[in-house]
Formats: structure tokens, C-alpha cells, sequence
């Protein structure tokens, strides 16, 4: 008989020592049990991939609608291609290491797009910022913060929303609509 606690099961080296096998749950646990303690969630819930943005927590709150909540992914997603086609820095860099690489010290690429990908992504993004500056004229009189600003504080810097008062959630909604049309959305 064996002395000593019994093995745990599953794979081992040819040495006996545990292979360390990293399940998708394994991964996932950390973060799902955060969302769940920080956010108030069940379980279930904070498998939500909408959690991990303040937009998408604005959406999952149902504070914007759905068709709003792409129309701000869809405005993220081109707000980054812009700011990496013309080497502008990332407003919330995710790490030094994340800036370093993206600012070409390391190992990043130095290929150039093609001159119609850049007319067009600066064709695109004015039309964006001028859409959003149109609701900035419009909401002049209205109390609350401008919606362009709203816009880049939650979309850009992914700025936590969910204490901001009823007209800059009005305003926001503007600005999201008015991206809605112009991304065709509806």
C-alpha cells in the first residue's frame, strides 16, 4: 500500500508530475467571478460579452437599445482602424508592452495600406465625426454633456457610464442614433 494523500486524476508527465491542462472554464472562471462580485450578476449573466465594455453594459442594463449598441461597436471599430492606419496613439493603451508594439518600437509591422483603404477609412471617419458633430449643434440648448464628447469618453476611452445622469444618457442616445443612420443599421 501507498503511503501518503492518493493522486489526483487526469494526464501526468513521464515523470509523474500533472500536465497542466487549462480548460476554457479554467479561464473563464476569473473573469466571470469578477463581473459576478463587481456587476451584481448571476452566473449565466455575466457570460455576457456585453459586460466587458461600458457600452455594452449600458446595453445589457437596456439604457441604449441593441441596434444603438452596434452602431457604438461599429464606431469603435472604426475609430481603432483610423487611429492605427495613421500611427495615432490609442487613447487607453492596455499595457507598455501593448503601446511599445503598437507604436513600432517592437516587432510591429511596417506595411502601408493601400492608398483607396486609406481614402476610404478617412472618408468613412468624417463622416462619422461629422455626424456627430451635426448632434453636437442640435443638442446645443439641451442640458448634459455635448454627445461627441459622450460618444469618445464611452466608446474610446470605454469610461464606466452607469452613474452618468439622465441627459447625458439622453445625449448619448442622440449620438448613437444619428451613428445608427449613418451605418445604415435600422
Amino acid at each position: 500500500m501507498a503511503r501518503g494523500r492518493k493522486r489526483k486524476p487526469g494526464k501526468r508527465y513521464p515523470c509523474g508530475k500533472r500536465t497542466r491542462q487549462e480548460t476554457e472554464w479554467d479561464a473563464m472562471s476569473v473573469a466571470i467571478e469578477a463581473r459576478r462580485r463587481h456587476f451584481g450578476v448571476t452566473a449565466k449573466q455575466a457570460k455576457d460579452e456585453r459586460l466587458g465594455t461600458a457600452l455594452g453594459r449600458l446595453a445589457f442594463h437596456e439604457l441604449i437599445s441593441e441596434t444603438q449598441y452596434q452602431a457604438g461597436v461599429a464606431f469603435a471599430e472604426l475609430y481603432q482602424q483610423h487611429h492605427a492606419v495613421f500611427g495615432l496613439p490609442s487613447p487607453t493603451p492596455r499595457s507598455v508592452a501593448g503601446l511599445l508594439i503598437n507604436e513600432g518600437i517592437f516587432g510591429a509591422g511596417s506595411s502601408v495600406p493601400a492608398l483607396e483603404v486609406v481614402e476610404k477609412l478617412k472618408r468613412r471617419f468624417g463622416e462619422a465625426t461629422d455626424a456627430l458633430d451635426a448632434c453636437d449643434r442640435e443638442q446645443r440648448g439641451s442640458h448634459g454633456r455635448r454627445p461627441t464628447l459622450l460618444v469618445y469618453r464611452l466608446i474610446c476611452t470605454d469610461e464606466d457610464a452607469m452613474h452618468w445622469c439622465e441627459e447625458d444618457i439622453g445625449n448619448l442616445r442622440v449620438a448613437l442614433n444619428a451613428l445608427v443612420r449613418l451605418f445604415r443599421l435600422r
